[in-house]
Formats: C-alpha cells, sequence, structure tokens
C-alpha cells in the first residue's frame, strides 16, 4: 500500500481519538504512521507485514505508551470538585453515638450520622469527616 493511504488512516484514527478521547485509538495511530514512515522511505514490504507491522507497534505502544500518558495526564485520579470534609456543622437535633439526626452546613439542612464517641448536643459544633450519599458524618469538634 501507498504510504499516503497509511498517514490518512492514522489521521481518521487521531480523528476517531479526539471524539472519543479513550488513549486506545490514537496509539493505533502510531502504529499506522509507523508504518507510513517505513513505506515512504523505502523500505520494500509486502501487505501482510505491513499489517503485521502496524499490530505490533499499535500493540506495543497501548501496553508501554498508554500507562505512561495515563501517569504523566493524571487522569487515574478521581478529581474532587468540592467537598464537605472537615466543615464545621451545627446539630440541630440531639444526636446520640451512631444514631441520625440533623445537622445544619452552609445553610442546609442535612441528615447527619454521629460516628463520634460523645453525643451531640443541639446548636453544638461538629465537625464533617465523610459524606455518604445525602447523610453527612460528624463527630465532636
Amino acid at each position: 500500500m501507498p504510504w499516503w493511504i497509511w498517514v490518512l488512516f492514522g489521521l481518521l484514527l487521531l480523528g476517531i481519538e479526539l471524539a472519543a478521547s479513550t488513549l486506545h485509538i490514537g496509539l493505533f495511530a502510531i502504529g499506522a504512521f509507523t508504518v507510513a514512515l517505513l513505506v515512504g522511505v523505502g523500505v520494500e514490504m509486502p501487505l501482510w507485514a505491513e499489517l503485521m507491522t502496524f499490530t505490533v507497534v499499535s500493540v506495543v505502544a497501548i501496553v508501554v505508551v498508554r500507562p505512561i500518558l495515563i501517569r504523566k495526564l493524571k487522569l487515574d485520579q478521581k478529581k474532587v470538585v468540592d467537598t464537605f470534609v472537615g466543615e464545621q456543622a451545627v446539630a440541630l437535633d440531639d444526636i446520640a453515638p451512631s444514631a441520625i439526626g440533623k445537622a445544619e452546613m452552609r445553610g442546609t439542612t442535612w441528615s447527619a450520622r454521629n460516628i463520634g464517641e460523645t453525643a451531640l448536643i443541639r446548636g453544638q459544633r461538629c465537625v464533617v469527616t465523610e459524606i455518604r450519599g445525602l447523610e453527612i458524618q460528624v463527630r465532636a469538634s
């Protein structure tokens, strides 16, 4: 196959990668560009050798390059936009240890579970330690 077909195939794969953003398909473009480069500089290969080169380079890119890109781009880290952990809340009810009551935080009433060892009394400040769904986990501050 002519080298420019491999370049077009690589560009097509890059375009699909931009739409999908999975860091899988774009690495197959590396294989296509490698074959295009080899054919372009005059390395004579039958079609099966071109396809084999494309496959091997693409698989090596996925196995070796993808994990490096994932780490460098920090795509393996969960992004937290806003967290309530460490915020102050005010108990609106008396809440015994391991019991559920109401607490106010940032002007909103929440269901709150007292995970501390001491009871919270109405009006007492407490610290949010975790959020589970719509329930905040609090302890005395």
